[in-house]
């Protein structure tokens, strides 16, 4: 079985992950969604939220025969991979700043578990500025996302931050 995981904070969800989901899916047989659970942070979305979100938006992807899941971690990337069995971690780059990142992570995750390789994806071009980061940011500022990020997940932005006001 081939197994990946598609490791990330995913606060919040874009269109962009889904777009490296849905193009990475016909690779393997499996693929787990892994929420990395960085307490350092302060996300916008809980674990659990996220998790929920995920779930609602996955079945609207084409995934093929891919089977998907989600889960949530803590601690290494290479670790949880190893304890999920998974024989690719499955990243996507956006630009020549995203590949500098990733390869020092790529290159330390296979120092950690040699038999785990990563799987680049480039983004696609619609999406190769999108970051979650980048997507808080003009929404709390009150610009545009539609189109960017999945619709549930825009409605679940617009609630919290009605909330915060």
């Amino acid at each position: 079985m081939r197994r990946a995981i598609f490791p990330g904070s995913f606060d919040p969800l874009t269109n962009g992950h889904l777009d490296i989901i849905r193009r990475s899916a016909p690779l393997f047989d499996e693929m787990i969604v892994a929420i990395l659970n960085n307490a350092d942070k302060a996300p916008m979305f809980s674990v659990e939220e996220r998790s929920e979100m995920i779930a609602a938006v996955l079945p609207s992807v084409e995934t093929g025969n891919c089977e998907m899941s989600v889960e949530s971690f803590s601690g290494l990337t290479a670790d949880f991979a190893r304890e999920k069995k998974a024989t690719a971690i499955v990243r996507g780059i956006r630009a020549v700043s995203d590949y500098e990142y990733e390869l020092r992570m790529a290159l330390m995750n296979r120092r950690l578990e040699p038999t785990i390789e990563t799987v680049f994806l480039m983004a696609g071009e619609e999406y190769s500025y999108v970051s979650s980061t980048l997507m808080k940011q003009v929404f709390e500022l009150g610009g545009r996302v539609n189109g960017l990020i999945p619709e549930l997940v825009e409605e679940r932005m617009r609630k919290k931050s009605s909330r915060a006001k």
